[in-house]
């Protein structure tokens, strides 16, 4: 059995779904589906990322702790990707016990394996605000662009930096230029793994997107450097040494073994020893994400596991994303210009998102995202050609012939169409090209609208009764195995129309319809899309709401 470890990226709580979050993570699900229906041993996971800088420092400002922005944003997540038909098989937060627990005894198992160290050096402290300021915390001039950036990574031209590279450095919370102190932390020794991480990306580039490998080696170019891994903060995972009650671990550390603490929390409930599932060369390894976080999944995540144990598989399918961009402008929360996923599920069915957001998915540049190539995609694709196929069939059926079915033999060519299109549909799912995946569909589906026009059933139904017969089979039989294939993508929908001609198999692979099944009613599966009938102001700023009394 094909296993298959599917790792989302844990979204910040710090704010609202947008659409680009949801353009990088949505073909996690896809993935996860197609490889469910193939039979493939899925694992499927992501989680809140709860802890860090930013909600510590919006929870300062608005005065509440940063405990009530993680759990708003964590259970508002949640609910988004329950709405979206996301299939986790564990949603965890970095909050949950579980997940710290088993983080300290991965810092303690890293540590006796030599790649931890101490090390007291000139940090970074704020005079004005008496205090040490984390990378997050600071502002300056990046040294690759030029450009405004943080202490982490510069957003302009995606170089992950440390504070001591910027230039010109303030802190954030007052505008004061930073001075430094003497602080001790713990460093994780990043550039013992740099020949093992070399090889790991020239080993599974072919399945990676240029700009993943381009990032990749970018970084390991301008030089590795130890990280350090503990940071001045009360609110985060504990350090489980003496010495160290006043810091806690840092993000980048402990949220991208998140994946590893979901994955051992979705192994109980499913019955899979996940140590062996983890270590088994055969289970194929997908991270999923947007391409700031490349480097995080593709160097940062393996050395981590390498200090762990050499036998866990290391990250091999990289699923990163371009930007989304709205009206060719970068979406800002401070110009307003922000569609979230609140809003999307406002307005529109969970199947018209999904699909609009794999068939217009950046894989390999930046898109930009406008309501009317939604609206154009939903009329076109979803009404005019697949529902308009569905539903002209079933309904003339139920017009005609009372909702019987007919028993008939299938069109050999057809027949043979349909295999081959499970060939093809099934390689590009499987190797991640899911935009061509739908582009090949939508053809298939044109394809047997051209089948249903030139074969006129609604003549043959008055003139030549077992000729009707034959052809409404073959369409019958186009629409359940249409429907099976695009399952991965639009799962609402596709089991809809399988449930109703009575598939009950969904496994991937030929199927066909139960002919003693008796048609009552259809309902319309997509409606056609008005802009002026469609409010996107809806939810589509912050949802928070801070409490009277705090």
């Amino acid at each position: 059995m094909n296993k298959f470890f599917i790792c989302g990226a844990w979204p910040y709580a710090n704010n609202s779904l947008h659409v680009g979050h949801l353009a990088a993570l949505l073909p996690g699900d896809v993935l996860a589906r197609f490889f469910r229906q193939t039979g493939g041993e899925v694992l499927y996971v992501s989680g809140s990322d709860c802890h860090g800088t930013p909600i510590t420092l919006r929870a300062n400002k608005l005065g509440v702790d940063p405990s009530y922005i993680a759990n708003h944003y964590a259970s508002e997540f949640e609910k988004n990707f329950r709405d979206l038909d996301f299939s986790y098989d564990c949603y965890s937060a970095t909050m949950r016990d579980s997940h710290k627990k088993e983080v300290e005894e991965i810092l303690k198992k890293i540590y006796d394996n030599g790649f931890i160290y101490e090390k007291c050096e000139d940090a970074d402290y704020c005079e004005n605000c008496q205090k040490f300021v984390s990378d997050r915390e600071i502002s300056g001039i990046c040294p690759i662009c030029g450009k405004v950036a943080t202490g982490d990574q510069c957003d302009n031209c995606l170089t992950a930096l440390t504070p001591d590279m910027l230039l010109n450095k303030v802190c954030k919370t007052c505008g004061k230029p930073t001075t430094t102190k003497k602080d001790k932390h713990l460093y994780f020794k990043l550039t013992a793994f740099q020949p093992e991480l070399e090889k790991n990306i020239d080993d599974n580039a072919h399945y990676w997107r240029n700009t993943a490998i381009n990032e990749s080696r970018k970084y390991i170019k301008e030089g590795l450097r130890d990280r350090a891994l503990t940071r001045n903060l009360n609110w985060g995972v504990n350090v489980p040494f003496e010495g160290y009650d006043d810091k806690r671990i840092y993000v980048w550390f402990e949220a991208v073994l998140g994946y590893f603490t979901a994955g051992r929390e979705a192994s109980k409930k499913l019955g899979i020893d996940f140590d062996s599932f983890i270590r088994d060369k055969e289970t194929q390894m997908f991270y999923v994400h947007g391409k700031d976080n490349i480097v995080f999944h593709t160097i940062i995540l393996p050395a981590l596991l390498s200090s762990i144990d050499k036998t866990i598989g290391l990250p091999n399918r990289i699923v990163s994303c371009e930007y989304v961009n709205l009206n060719n402008e970068k979406m800002s929360k401070s110009k307003g210009n922000l569609i979230t996923v609140n809003s999307l599920l406002q307005n529109l069915d969970s199947d018209v998102i999904r699909y609009f957001f794999i068939l217009f998915n950046p894989e390999r540049k930046d898109a930009s995202f406008q309501i009317k190539d939604l609206i154009d995609i939903n009329n076109k694709h979803l009404v005019g050609g697949w529902g308009n196929f569905i539903n002209r069939n079933l309904s003339f059926l139920i017009k005609k012939f009372s909702g019987i079915l007919p028993n008939a033999e299938i069109d050999e060519n057809i027949v043979k169409a349909v295999r081959e299109e499970y060939q093809k549909v099934g390689k590009l799912y499987s190797d991640n090209e899911l935009r061509a995946a739908l582009e090949e569909l939508y053809t298939f589906v044109q394809f047997a609208n051209r089948y249903y026009d030139e074969s006129k059933p609604w003549v043959l139904a008055k003139e030549d009764k077992d000729g009707f017969d034959k052809v409404t089979a073959t369409c019958l039989y186009l629409i359940v195995n249409i429907a099976n294939m695009y399952l991965p993508v639009m799962p609402k929908s596709s089991k809809k129309v399988l449930e109703l001609l009575g598939v009950k198999d969904f496994t991937w692979g030929e199927v066909n319809y139960d002919n003693s099944i008796i048609l009552k009613e259809v309902s319309v599966l997509f409606t056609k899309l008005e802009e002026d009938k469609l409010d996107f102001t809806l939810a589509s700023g912050d949802t928070l709401v801070v409490p009277d009394n705090k």
